[in-house]
């Protein structure tokens, strides 16, 4: 069986009418233990990051680990809080404070 061909990139008309590459949509997961410490920290970190980088383009699951321990196993979680980016391209995984913005990004793919 042959492999597909490339899609195109996807294109936008701006309101003066002129064609830009739309952005892709981001699928995230927040992994978390809880709602204080540094739990809070990450999710308070991410949503800023999201908000100034991915406006408009992102869904944020946050799934609290206390009340789904299952999803640990499940999901190929080894620390908290963890944060897993489902889509666009390879799902990356990152653990931390979610401090550190540029590392963020590099894992989100964002230029």
């Amino acid at each position: 069986m042959l492999p597909s061909p490339p899609q195109p990139p996807l294109f936008s008309v701006d309101a003066a009418g002129s064609e830009q590459p739309e952005l892709p949509e981001y699928e995230l997961q927040l992994y978390v233990a809880g709602t204080a410490g540094r739990s809070a920290t990450a999710r308070r970190h991410l949503e800023a990051i999201c908000h100034q980088y991915l406006r408009g383009r992102y869904t944020l699951t946050i799934v609290d680990l206390h009340h789904h321990p299952e999803r640990a196993e499940e999901d190929a979680i080894l620390g908290l809080p963890c944060l897993v980016k489902k889509r666009p391209g390879l799902v990356r995984r990152l653990v931390g404070d979610f401090s550190d913005v540029e590392r963020v990004l590099k894992v989100l793919g964002v230029q």
